[in-house]
């Protein structure tokens, strides 16, 4: 019989039918997920499944760590329970590949961080994250060419002067980008404080990561009351008014995982199932 140890999604307080949202819902592994309580008095609860011992030791985690695929097949399990929970109630996400020896061991765990637990959920209850991301697009100059275009030449100037004006051109556009984008983050900002309850920032994306064209320049985050997110994200979309050369994308809404740092709850899994 293969060996198996308790993958856990997420801290949350369990309401009435919370079981329904987890009907069909496989997770890690294609494993079904259940809840496992702090007690039998208490709301509080994890989201876990059953998954093999063998891939979730430190040295064999360590080496799905650099599959790709395999990574990226467990994320998504990971947040596909996430999101059915968050649909229901409040949800703190834990760290990929969060991983106890057993139940009891997740509810040790509850009962250890209970108050902070508590209070994290209390703070998100009725919040949602959303993604900001702005792009610098600067707009090609169609005079950069290895040669010099005729118009160039009829101004009397030869190829390589030629090419150097349009060089020149090319990177004041992008500078005014560049330019368009800090006040465009500024005014997001603004936004935020007035709107959100939390601002995290992210590292840019860049390579694969980053979706579309352009260079993206702002990864952050925003705590949102479901009530204030559509305003949100109008005047976010707005902010790009009179400025050229970029683009913001706004993602969402997501469960709260830059908001969601209990302490405790995030040790490596190696931590938990030696």
């Amino acid at each position: 019989m293969t060996e198996e140890v308790a993958y856990a999604y997420a801290v949350l307080h369990a309401v009435e039918d919370l079981g329904a949202a987890l009907d069909g819902v496989e997770g890690v592994a294609a494993a079904p997920v259940r809840l496992v309580p702090e007690s039998s008095a208490s709301a509080l609860s994890a989201a876990v499944s059953s998954v093999p011992a063998h891939d979730f030791r430190e040295e064999a985690l360590r080496r799905h760590l650099e599959d790709l695929d395999w990574l990226e097949t467990v994320a998504r399990a990971h947040h596909t329970v996430i999101e059915a929970l968050a649909a229901r109630t409040t949800v703190l996400p834990l760290r990929l590949a969060t991983v106890y020896l057993d139940d009891g061991r997740v509810g040790a765990m509850l009962r250890e961080e209970a108050d902070a637990f508590s209070r994290a959920l209390e703070r998100l209850a009725g919040h949602l994250e959303w993604g900001v991301k702005i792009y610098v697009e600067p707009q090609p100059d169609p005079r950069v060419t290895d040669t010099a275009s005729a118009a160039d030449t009829a101004d009397g100037l030869s190829p390589g002067r030629a090419y150097l004006r349009a060089r020149r051109s090319q990177r004041h556009s992008r500078d005014q980008s560049y330019q368009a984008a800090r006040q465009a983050a500024d005014r997001v900002e603004t936004i935020g404080r007035t709107m959100a309850a939390g601002h995290a920032r992210h590292r840019v994306q860049q390579g694969e990561l980053a979706a579309g064209g352009g260079e993206n320049v702002v990864n952050d985050a925003y705590l949102l009351p479901r009530a204030a997110a559509a305003d949100f994200r109008a005047q976010v979309l707005g902010a790009v008014e009179g400025l050229s050369g970029i683009r913001i994308d706004v993602t969402g809404p997501w469960a709260p995982y830059s908001f969601a740092t209990p302490p405790g709850a995030q040790s490596p899994a190696t931590d938990r199932a030696p």
